[in-house]
């Protein structure tokens, strides 16, 4: 009996676990400043219209590149409109603090259904 209540209770976390997950597509690319790589920070996607915390982020690497990834559902993001901003200690440190801010940050994006592969926001 104990067993049977156990595998039901892990049945139902299960498919549980699942139905929560919103539709992730790919979001790749670049961040560049003065014609470089720009590194040592993240890169943070923030939903349009702001609902909720930006729980979208990457790291960007010695390339520059990002992979963006929803906490807690992994690689990719919903599609639809987003803010972009850099961390703002990334964007203090380069003298760009607009582009920390969400509120001012002159980037934007739409990802579309089918992701976005390589796309390179430009610091200016």
């Amino acid at each position: 009996m104990t067993r049977r209540i156990v595998f039901l209770l892990f049945i139902v976390a299960l498919t549980g676990c699942n139905s929560d997950k919103p539709k992730l597509v790919v979001a790749t690319g670049k961040v560049m400043f003065k014609n470089q790589p720009l590194t040592a920070g993240s890169l943070f996607f923030h939903p349009e219209p702001a609902t909720e915390p930006a729980k979208i982020s990457s790291l960007l690497q010695l390339d520059g590149s990002f992979n963006m990834k929803m906490f807690p559902h992994g690689d990719g993001v919903p599609p639809g409109k987003y803010k972009v901003t850099l961390a703002p200690e990334l964007a203090s440190r380069i003298g760009k603090p607009l582009y920390g801010d969400p509120a001012k940050t002159p980037w934007t994006i739409d990802v579309p259904d089918s992701g976005l592969i390589d796309h390179t926001f430009e610091v200016k």
